[in-house]
């Protein structure tokens, strides 16, 4: 018994010692065994600091010691030393606090807090060495918890040992009863090792000055990227009363990608970038501030009071931490003339309602009054500028994501890296009230250059008071699902889409109109079939074209137009067609078509007569890799050169090859009987690429629908399925700036739905506007394409004819509800027409590109609008695109019943 006895012992002590390995927070908290907090009683929460959670996690309750602050704008610190000496990883954040008494919170990591007392007026500093701002919070932020594997790293040899806790009590008449407050936050860390870890990454200008008066001011910043690999996941936009507008951008091989946009009016919250953008060495970062100086009487300068300006570019990320850096930044403009092609969104204000932006400032309540009233930009507002209805924001949110344990809410500040100038050392010292003399440093003896060199200095001197203006990160790596057509609407919007009924070019003298294209310098190209038509004898039952008797088209197919007054510039593949179907051109301004009687896809170069690249079998069907059977629409992807082919009318795939034409991949299969299921075409009529996100979006024709797809992997992202849509919806086209256009096809008989265009929001598939012609009428409209100042071209088949449509501002105040939410709507004044791509559509609080909180945009899934499908009466014996019984001369685009499918070889 004595032998088991000992035996029992001897395995407890191994296993006590195998659980010490796991770094048991039990094991170190023995200098904590006997803390308790000297709390008010009329303080609730935990009356000690740390809480084990298990054997690697442990959570450590911060708050303030029971404080009563005694005038506004009063911002109390307090520290509590990291309980642990091996590293740590903060992995979420549950914020005690309620918007009714603090006006904000930050919490920094660091090794010397301040003072040793219990707390201490935050003016005396927060910290004698390096700070890092770990987390924020405002208006009543859920907690929010880091991503899986994503850690901010503390303790060890290099992470941060103490925790200081800020508090801003912004309006005091909260404590007239003088209560006691302890708001605070507690973090749940562990021990064990995340794979990827969390930093910030600044944007920041340091010498934009805004005349007096002056409508419009850029600052603008860029900066190489020449480092590992990161992945941005979130962003926050920064400026004073005067910004309007914040973009930041990733810029590769000349593209533009959007990182974010947003008003900095609002309340600066870390946004999610929706589709997480990566970064690899090479890339260019930039961003845009928009200010305006109309209210001023002097010179504003970059700086930390009220009365100065800042414009900040935050973007969050997360890198492998083998190569992890917790902080960067980027206070440089490296090339002034790559602004030139910025996308035209980031130049457009976001107006916001006054009473919101004395929500966001929260005090200074006359000032900002006074401000705003002289200052607002009376500019165009963009789609979409809903802004929530003076209610408790955060509260909302924090009702709706309060339960999710995949929010990432955090901010990470480190300016311990070694700065790119003198000026972001000297700011990192101001943060932590640490004055080293830099401005004596430089010697300055002329006494004016003292004075101004003073008063830059007082202009930065209270930079943490600036970046107390931090909101809570909503940052997510999840789309919030929504019910079907949960996000319907009217289809009015901030723009309204119209036909330029001036332009000339409807009077064009053309055959059918297939296919649209902008080329690099925005004339609009015209692929049509000259005196050539597709009817019912074209094809025979196995899709072998019969009228090749007829020869190629004598006519130049494709016309180069003057955007403007409708002028032929240039024509030219006469000789080479015999029935036209898609176009695209590629970003070197090569033409791409497709002719579904020679089932063949060409590249031609502009002064090219021969043919740079041929694709398939000259009228030979098939639906290998080296066969297509009536190809209906090209893309090339302006990065990669890869090229991808709609094939077509007799398989239902999309193919994918090389710059050089060798085959990569397909994707794709017939309809199946019942609802369309994803993947599946019932023809794939139609493609736009969406660079930006990395997806290629399909018109599927027959199925009335928008699928989109990775690019890369052609792995389904979403549908877009609107009833309006009908049973048919024929082509689709992307711009810069989150906008998708879409025409449909003729009502079937019993149906409602009109032949129409669609501008829809890329984000969450909501139909914004939709428009039809003033002059003639949509009979076929068989392609479209827009520019990113919305201007919209719609060829039609058998009206044989170009539309022109431009966008006109409507001016309209009204409130809506959208799933119980009720939103204000706000249109602004606008005497002329956007020369402006549409907003673009990554992950923020506003419609993309709007000027208000959208919460649908926001939290909107992209599953999209499935519905139940239409399934065409009588195809099987026809898949022409108009009714035989239509009395037009021609039937276009008249197919033999399909034959069985061929299995696709690779």
């Amino acid at each position: 018994m004595a032998g088991l006895i000992n035996n029992l012992l001897i395995l407890l002590l191994v296993f006590q010692n195998t659980c010490l390995g796991f770094k048991n927070p039990l094991s170190v908290f023995k200098r904590y065994k006997d803390t308790t907090r000297s709390l008010s009683s009329e303080c609730l929460g935990n009356n000690r600091p740390v809480i084990s959670l298990g054997l690697t996690d442990f959570a450590l309750d911060i708050r303030m010691p029971g404080v009563t602050p005694k005038q506004s704008d009063t911002y109390l610190c307090m520290s509590l030393r990291l309980p642990v000496d091996e590293e740590a990883y903060v992995v979420d954040f549950r914020p005690q606090a309620s918007m009714d008494t603090v006006h904000h919170m930050l919490l920094f990591g660091c090794n010397v807090p301040s003072s040793t007392e219990n707390y201490w007026d935050c003016d005396e500093g927060i910290c004698t060495d390096k700070s890092n701002i770990l987390y924020a919070w405002a208006r009543n932020a859920p907690p929010t918890r880091l991503p899986k594997g994503v850690g901010f790293k503390v303790g060890g040899e290099t992470g941060s040992k103490y925790f200081v806790l800020q508090v801003h009590y912004g309006d005091v008449s909260a404590f007239r009863d003088k209560h006691k407050d302890c708001s605070g936050v507690t973090l749940h860390l562990t021990h064990q090792r995340q794979p990827l870890i969390a930093g910030m990454y600044l944007m920041m200008s340091v010498n934009t000055v805004i005349p007096p008066g002056e409508k419009v001011v850029d600052a603008d910043i860029a900066c190489h990227y020449q480092k590992y690999p990161m992945h941005l996941f979130a962003y926050r936009v920064h400026t004073h009363r005067l910004g309007k507008v914040v973009s930041g951008y990733r810029v590769r091989n000349g593209q533009w990608t959007l990182i974010g946009r947003q008003s900095p009016q609002l309340p600066q919250a870390f946004y999610p970038v929706e589709h997480p953008v990566d970064i690899s060495f090479g890339d260019t970062l930039a961003a845009r501030c928009v200010f305006t100086g109309e209210g001023r009487t002097t010179e504003t300068h970059i700086g930390g009071t009220a009365s100065d300006e800042m414009c900040n570019f935050y973007i969050m990320y997360y890198m492998e931490a083998k190569h992890a850096v917790s902080y960067m930044t980027c206070t440089q403009n490296i090339n002034p003339d790559m602004f030139r092609n910025i996308p035209q969104e980031a130049n457009i204000p976001i107006p916001v309602k006054s009473d919101m932006i004395m929500m966001t400032h929260g005090h200074h309540h006359e000032e900002t009054k006074k401000t705003d009233d002289s200052s607002s930009l009376k500019q165009p507002k963009r789609e979409e500028e809903e802004v929530l209805d003076q209610g408790d924001f955060y509260s909302l949110i924090s009702k709706l994501l309060g339960e999710r344990e995949d929010v990432v809410h955090v901010h990470k500040y480190n300016p311990t890296e070694k700065a790119e100038s003198d000026l972001v050392a000297e700011i990192a010292n101001v943060v932590q009230k640490k004055d080293l003399g830099w401005f004596d440093a430089r010697e300055v003896t002329n006494h004016n250059e003292r004075a101004n060199t003073s008063l830059a200095r007082n202009r930065i001197h209270k930079f943490h008071r600036l970046e107390s203006t931090l909101r809570p990160p909503e940052n997510r790596h999840f789309s919030l699902q929504h019910d079907e057509g949960s996000w319907e609407k009217e289809h009015t919007g901030d723009f309204h889409i119209e036909e330029a009924v001036d332009w000339p070019g409807v009077n064009l003298k053309l055959g059918q109109v297939s296919g649209l294209a902008l080329d690099p310098k925005n004339n609009l190209v015209i692929f049509h079939r000259g005196d050539h038509v597709w009817d019912r004898n074209s094809f025979d039952s196995s899709f072998v074209y019969q009228q090749r008797g007829l020869g190629p088209i004598e006519q130049n197919t494709i016309l180069v137009i003057d955007p403007s007054n409708a002028e032929v510039l240039d024509s030219t593949g006469k000789n080479l067609f015999y029935l036209p179907h898609g176009l695209s051109i590629d970003k070197d301004g090569n033409y791409w078509v497709t002719d579904v009687a020679l089932h063949q896809v060409f590249k031609l170069g502009v002064h090219d007569k021969e043919p740079l690249l041929i694709l398939g079998r000259s009228l030979q069907p098939g639906s290998d890799k080296n066969h297509f059977c009536q190809p209906t629409d090209v893309a090339v992807d302006p990065v990669t050169g890869n090229i991808y082919v709609s094939d077509g009318y007799c398989n239902s795939r999309i193919v994918v090859f090389s710059p050089n034409g060798m085959f990569i991949m397909q994707w794709g299969e017939e309809t199946s009987v019942g609802k369309a299921k994803p993947g599946q075409f019932r023809i794939p009529h139609s493609l736009t690429l969406v660079p930006e996100f990395g997806q290629l979006c399909v018109a599927d024709r027959e199925n009335g629908r928008i699928q989109c797809f990775r690019s890369e992997t052609g792995e389904f992202t979403r549908e877009i399925k609107h009833k309006l849509f009908g049973r048919e919806l024929f082509a689709v086209s992307y711009i810069p700036g989150g906008l998708l256009f879409a025409v449909n096809g003729m009502p079937y008989p019993g149906d409602i739905e009109p032949v129409q265009g669609f501008m829809m929001n890329f984000s969450t598939g909501e139909i914004m506007d939709t428009f039809i012609p003033v002059r003639k009428n949509f009979e076929m409209p068989h392609d479209v394409v827009a520019s990113e100042d919305k201007t919209v071209y719609v060829g039609d088949v058998h009206a044989k004819t170009v539309w022109k449509f431009t966008s006109t501002e409507k001016m309209e105040h009204r409130s809506v509800k959208k799933a119980g939410i009720e939103v204000q709507e706000i249109k602004a004044d606008a005497d002329h027409k956007l020369e402006s791509s549409s907003g673009r559509i990554l992950g923020r609080l506003q419609g993309k590109g709007s000027g208000g909180l959208n919460l649908g945009n926001f939290f909107a899934s992209h599953k999209s609008y499935s519905r139940k499908g239409f399934d065409r009466l009588s195809t099987e014996g026809s898949d022409q695109e108009k009714d035989e019984d239509d009395g037009t001369d021609s039937e276009e685009e008249y197919s033999a019943p399909p034959p069985p499918p061929v299995s696709s070889s690779s």
